[in-house]
């Protein structure tokens, strides 16, 4: 009898540790794994505005998958469309095949994307901190703003090219624009003709506070840090339009821009509305062990399961986030590990442990365990933090290897031009027409 086969869509955090762990648990015989991932690596997100402003190389945030995995084979692709019923996925390789991966188990874990309103121009102008590309894309495009403005002659040409929003009063977008300000301020030094003055930075929010989930102090002093620094911080407005060289936020102040970076939360990847499944908000709905209610064996865990936390208690959910993707990747693993050897199924529950913010240099807030902390033992924190959830030596390396660099040496201000010619869009980036629809799920998985 063939063992069974282990499908997991995804190479993230949830999706990576499941792999991990399920080949330490379980042995070639008892199952077959498989892992399908457009990209190599497990990207290490939350350091993201790192790679974006230069302070890291982009190898230091993405862990290749082959250096963790030795016995998962990895399906190079991305997952379009699944058939529950056949126990089939569709899975569209990055030479643009399509080919069908059957499964007995199938763990969901495809991620996020960048959540989008309806805001007009926002598809078309706006990019988001979600991949490696969309942050190779934004340093080249802000350094090149800079190199634009001072080859300028036009009063209003530079002042569309040196003003700069964010949208997004969560860490990611607090991150980003603490990061490039510190980034473009630093930069405009070299370049005669131009003014720290003129370069203005905006970050936007419709929440009436930045960052709620680390308590009314934090969020003020991350505020007062960023406003120190010159950063304008809009709250309780948003984003009304979006041109080529204008953002219109909802108060009716128009912005002369041509750099609009979204990050106003994340959605579900669009996989998930491929399934014929109940939903909480986009997410799939699960039960404690992770198991998809009216699904036979199909596990769904990290940014598109709503799963319950435990450890609040109620109708909590588990937040998107990094820290609780990779424990339900563990969990998910071991009751894997139960369904095929016949043994009952475990509830996750998980506290967490707390955020933390870098605002670059010696300024950070953070909340690890309730303890509140600003300034340089915040930073020492929350980059122990990160260093610590690194899956490898050598990228535990090469990011504390970077942050030393730059502490030292400062920036190089150098546009790579990899992304030049790419369209740079939220949909171009993170792919989000890709999927099928369940008719043409199934005319696929019947051909196949």
């Amino acid at each position: 009898m063939a063992a069974p086969r282990i499908l997991i869509v995804g190479g993230g955090f949830a999706g990576m540790e499941c792999a991990h762990k399920l080949e330490k648990k379980l042995s070639p015989h008892e199952a077959e794994l498989r892992l399908i991932s457009p990209t190599a690596h497990q990207l290490y997100l939350p350091l993201l505005p790192h790679v974006a402003s230069g302070v890291l190389t982009p190898q230091s945030v993405a862990v290749p998958l082959r250096r963790m995995l030795r016995r998962t084979a990895i399906v190079p692709g991305g997952a379009v469309g699944i058939d529950p019923e056949a126990k089939a996925v569709i899975v569209r390789k990055i030479n643009g095949e399509e080919v069908v991966e059957r499964y007995d188990y199938l763990v969901l874990t495809p991620g996020s994307v960048t959540r989008q309103f309806d805001i007009p121009g926002v598809d078309r102008h706006a990019v988001g901190v979600k991949t490696l590309a969309e942050a190779a894309w934004i340093r080249d495009h802000v350094i090149s703003q800079l190199d634009l403005a001072a080859a300028s002659s036009s009063w209003e040409e530079r002042a569309q090219r040196l003003q700069f929003v964010v949208v997004g009063g969560g860490y990611a977008g607090v991150e980003t624009a603490a990061y490039l300000q510190r980034l473009t301020c630093a930069a405009v030094e070299r370049y005669p003709g131009l003014d720290v003055s003129q370069i203005k930075w905006h970050l936007v929010d419709i929440a009436p506070k930045l960052m709620p989930e680390l308590g009314e102090r934090l969020g003020e002093k991350a505020m007062e840090i960023l406003q120190r620094r010159g950063v304008n911080v809009s709250l309780g407005v948003s984003v009304a339009k979006a041109t080529e060289d204008t953002v219109t936020l909802t108060d009716d102040r128009v912005l002369p821009c041509r750099t609009l970076i979204w990050t106003a939360g994340v959605a579900p990847s669009p996989l998930i509305a491929t399934l014929d499944a109940e939903t909480n908000r986009g997410r799939l709905v699960v039960r404690p062990d992770l198991t998809v209610p009216g699904l036979d064996g199909i596990f769904a865990l990290g940014d598109a399961a709503a799963v319950p936390d435990l450890a609040k208690g109620g109708d909590a959910i588990c937040p998107p986030t990094a820290q609780h993707a990779m424990r339900q990747g563990w969990a998910a693993a071991r009751n894997l590990v139960a369904a095929v050897r016949g043994f009952p199924l475990t509830d996750y529950k998980h506290k967490d442990m707390g955020l933390v913010v870098d605002l670059g240099g010696i300024q950070a807030v953070s909340k690890p365990l309730g303890v509140q902390l600003t300034g340089l033992p915040a930073q020492i924190v929350a980059r122990g933090y990160h260093l610590g959830a690194l899956r490898t030596l050598t990228a535990r390396f090469r990011t504390a290897a970077n942050w030393g660099l730059n502490a030292v040496a400062g920036d190089d201000y150098v546009r790579t031009s990899f992304q030049r010619q790419r369209p740079a869009t939220l949909k171009d980036f993170e792919m989000t027409d890709a999927y099928l629809t369940q008719e043409e799920i199934t005319k696929r998985v019947e051909a196949a």
